[in-house]
């Protein structure tokens, strides 16, 4: 299982290299099912591991210059914020038994992987469906609709810090809907808040999460591999043409782990 978890973290890596976002999407599952790694640490293990990559990503897009930095500090503000905050503070005060249905206890690990597997099936959502492109979205000078902005980043910072998740598909449509940024500038620029708030967010744990540093820093390694692939192949392979296939499998991912955690418990 740990061969097959180290290759699904090199394909985690290929997505957000070749299409931009998703790929952090796949990475508690990936730790919780093939690694057996509990839900509540595997989303602090996802943070770190989202966080580095993304870092790493964002590279290529700071030396093409479609990096807002301005945008990073006004969204990216906010959302470390609140992805720390919830670290620190939300996370540890979530019970071990949340609430229980007759004999169905739902616990702080099924309460974590339900919350992840609705993720995923919004995030699927946003991949599946077709983009319409409007030429009027990016015209004019940039302007910042700072209430919505800043609620819509402390927004996504705490769904990062409840799940693990960098939640791209959330931040590059509002980058490109409220600040009018270009598609590709709000990918490069998406990929610094993720990096920014995912890792500042894992540097928040309250220190209940017993960290194992040579198998994070390997799956880390591996992600990395990855995106250096998905780099590669965005330069052969229109990556658009895939985002819809690869939402169709997060969205199939979504349902199985509900089924999994719910009926099959």
């Amino acid at each position: 299982m740990e061969l097959l978890g180290y290759i699904a973290s090199i394909l985690i890596g290929v997505s957000l290299g070749l299409i931009g976002s998703g790929g952090s999407i796949l990475t508690v599952p990936v730790l919780v099912y093939l690694f057996s790694i509990d839900p509540v640490a595997a989303t602090a293990y996802s943070l770190f591991i989202v966080g580095f990559t993304a870092a790493i990503g964002s590279v290529a897009y700071f030396k093409k210059s479609l990096v807002n930095l301005k945008t990073s500090l006004v969204f990216g503000a906010p959302s470390i914020i609140a992805v720390f905050l919830t670290r620190a503070y939300i996370v540890p005060a979530i019970p071990k038994e949340v609430f229980s249905v007759g004999d169905f206890v739902v616990t702080k690990s099924i309460l974590m992987m339900l919350l992840f597997a609705v993720l995923m099936v919004a995030a699927s959502y946003s991949m599946i469906k077709k983009d319409k492109k409007k030429k009027e979205d990016n015209s004019g000078p940039q302007k910042f609709n700072y209430p919505v902005i800043l609620l819509e980043g402390a927004l996504v910072g705490v769904v990062t810090g409840l799940v693990g998740a960098g939640g791209g598909f959330l931040i590059i449509p509002a980058l490109v809907l409220l600040s009018k940024l270009p598609m590709k500038e709000a990918v490069g620029t998406s990929l610094v808040i993720i990096a920014a708030k995912s890792l500042i967010g894992f540097f928040g744990e309250s220190g209940e999460t017993i960290i194992n540093w040579s198998l994070l820093s390997t799956v880390a390694a591996f992600a990395t591999m990855g995106i250096f692939i998905g780099l590669y192949l965005s330069k052969k392979i229109d990556g658009a043409k895939l985002k819809p296939v690869f939402g169709w499998f997060v969205l199939i991912m979504g349902i199985y782990i509900i089924i999994k955690e719910t009926l099959l418990k």
